[in-house]
């Protein structure tokens, strides 16, 4: 049976961090505290609870520092949170409170999203609007001029996946043998040896 090993910290730990947000951050200290508050555990365990700590500030702080690739914002900003790390969250939160325009596009892109999940085609013409005043507005640009595309792909239930897919993988094939045959080699991988 697998069991975690249980710290003698564990019921202090409350105590240990609100002590630690009033600015106390020296190890013996912390311990004569917990020693007052009925805490049985060695200096050492304190100690290394503390030296963790600081290391866990100091580099979440030199993360916030580095500022991301623009790829790596794009794909934080487009990653459902749950499915982000708790490092990832905090530079996601550090990005939207300090660029309050990309949290707006992040919000729009959210929405597109949703409305094209729901169908709800009549969410279009303010989504437009509302998307030219922001950093997403050459996409909105985009969606308006070919707004009878966009507005058929809401509402009707055809699509042209399939063909897409077949077309990439056919593409897909053709440069793997770039160089080797022609298309009887072609044929033969796509449709099987005759």
């Amino acid at each position: 049976m697998f069991r975690t090993r249980q710290s003698t910290l564990d019921g202090h730990l409350p105590f240990l961090d609100a002590q630690w947000s009033g600015g106390c951050r020296n190890g013996a200290e912390l311990w004569r505290r917990l020693k007052g508050q009925g805490f049985k555990g060695s200096l050492r365990v304190v100690a290394e609870w503390t030296t963790r700590r600081r290391r866990a500030e100091t580099i979440s702080h030199q993360q916030l520092q580095k500022v991301p690739a623009a790829r790596t914002i794009a794909q934080l900003m487009t990653t459902k949170r749950d499915h982000l790390s708790r490092a990832e969250t905090v530079t996601l939160a550090v990005i939207e409170q300090n660029v309050p325009m990309l949290a707006d596009a992040q919000a729009l892109v959210g929405r597109f999203r949703a409305m094209i999940r729901k169908k709800a085609e009549i969410e279009l013409e303010p989504w437009i609007d509302e998307s030219k005043r922001s950093l997403i507005a050459s996409f909105a640009n985009g969606i308006a001029n070919d707004k009878g595309a966009v507005h058929a792909a809401i509402t009707q239930p055809w699509s042209n996946g399939q063909v897409e897919a077949q077309i990439t993988k056919l593409k897909l094939v053709k440069r793997q043998m770039y160089g080797r045959a022609k298309l009887d080699l072609l044929q033969a991988r796509l449709i099987g040896a005759p």
